[in-house]
């Protein structure tokens, strides 16, 4: 059974996210994805997040944003979290803003594995305790043992 932590270790958290707005917070996640190796063409990445994002929000509500997408830039598929204490504007469904922020990159031969972590995300995003776990967390060890729960 596919779950979370198999995309993610606690290099990929990033508890006090410092951007302002939505491209610097695409521009922030896909920097520690970077610094790991993962990414050929940062650059190339975020316009593939972009791009997908411009299509339509990925703020989905309920404090939450999920920016992803299929892109050749990456070696592996890979996500990272982020919070934001203040909540950054994400032009989100609900008009609130997103404090919680999953960054999804999969490879363009991934066929639908980005659906399948969004949908394994979603199903646990969708309760209100699951979100208050991540809110309240203290740390970056706390956020992994909550975020391994996800399958």
């Amino acid at each position: 059974m596919m779950k979370l932590n198999d995309f993610m270790d606690i290099e990929d958290i990033k508890l006090n996210l410092t951007s302002t707005n939505k491209q610097d917070v695409i521009k922030e996640l896909a920097n520690r994805m970077y610094k790991k190796g993962q990414i050929n063409n940062l650059d190339l990445l975020i316009k593939d997040v972009l791009k997908r994002e411009a299509l339509d929000t990925t703020g989905i509500g309920l404090k939450i944003a999920l920016p992803h997408a299929k892109t050749p830039y990456i070696d592996k598929p890979s996500v990272v979290f982020g919070r934001s204490e203040e909540g950054i504007n994400f032009d989100s469904l609900d008009g609130e803003r997103a404090h919680l922020f999953f960054l999804i990159c999969i490879p363009e031969d991934g066929v639908n594995l980005h659906l399948k972590v969004l949908a394994m995300l979603s199903r646990s995003l969708i309760h209100e305790s699951f979100r208050n776990e991540l809110l309240n967390a203290n740390n970056e060890n706390e956020v992994m043992e909550i975020l391994k729960k996800v399958e």
